[in-house]
C-alpha cells in the first residue's frame, strides 16, 4: 500500500540568521554535488540578512534541476538556499527512511516529469508531495534506513579504501 508523500512529512519553514552560518552549515544548489553525492563547502554565503532553516535530520534535495539528483540528509543543523527543499519528516517517519524514498531514482524522475520551466527547470512543490511512498510500520522503516545506511556507509569505506590504494 501507498500514500502520498505529505503524510509522511512537510517543508520546513523556519528562518536563520545568515551571521549564525559559515561555509560548512550553509547549503545552496552549487555545494549540492550531483548524483547523490552529498555537499561540499559553500564557496560565499548570501547577502541577505536570513535565509531558510534546517535541523539535523532534514532532507534537503535541490529544486533546481531535480534531474542533477543532489540530495543530502543534515548531519547537524544550519541555513541553505529557497532554492532548496527542506523536508522534515513527522511523527510517523523516520528520518533515514525520508531520505531512501527521495534518494531513489523514481523520486526524481517523478520531480522532473511534474516540474516547472525548461531552461532551468524547477520541482512543483504540491506535486512533489503527491509523490507516492510506500505505507510501512515504523518498525519496518527503521530497519529499512538501517539496513541502507549500512551500505551506504560500506561503499563510503571501500571508496576511501581505493583512493587510497591509487594515491
Amino acid at each position: 500500500m501507498a500514500s502520498k508523500l505529505d503524510t509522511f512529512c512537510a517543508y520546513a519553514k523556519g528562518k536563520i540568521a545568515v551571521e549564525r552560518l559559515n561555509a560548512q552549515t550553509y547549503i545552496s544548489t552549487e555545494n549540492m554535488m550531483p548524483n547523490k553525492g552529498g555537499i561540499v563547502d559553500a564557496s560565499s554565503l548570501p547577502s541577505v540578512q536570513y535565509t531558510q532553516q534546517y535541523l539535523k535530520g532534514d532532507v534537503l534535495v535541490s529544486n533546481i534541476r531535480p534531474y542533477f539528483k543532489k540530495i543530502w540528509i543534515a548531519e547537524y543543523d544550519g541555513g541553505c538556499s529557497n532554492d532548496v527543499l527542506v523536508f522534515r519528516a513527522n511523527s510517523s517517519c523516520d528520518p533515514t527512511f525520508l531520505y531512501y524514498v527521495l534518494a531513489n531514482d523514481a523520486f526524481f524522475d517523478y520531480a522532473t516529469a511534474t516540474s516547472k520551466g525548461t531552461k532551468m527547470p524547477r520541482g512543483d512543490k504540491t506535486a512533489i508531495m503527491q509523490y507516492d511512498v510506500p505505507d510501512f510500520d515504523m518498525g519496518t522503516q527503521l530497519r529499512i534506513g538501517k539496513l541502507l545506511r549500512s551500505l551506504d556507509d560500506r561503499i563510503t569505506t571501500n571508496k576511501r579504501i581505493n583512493d587510497n590504494l591509487a594515491a
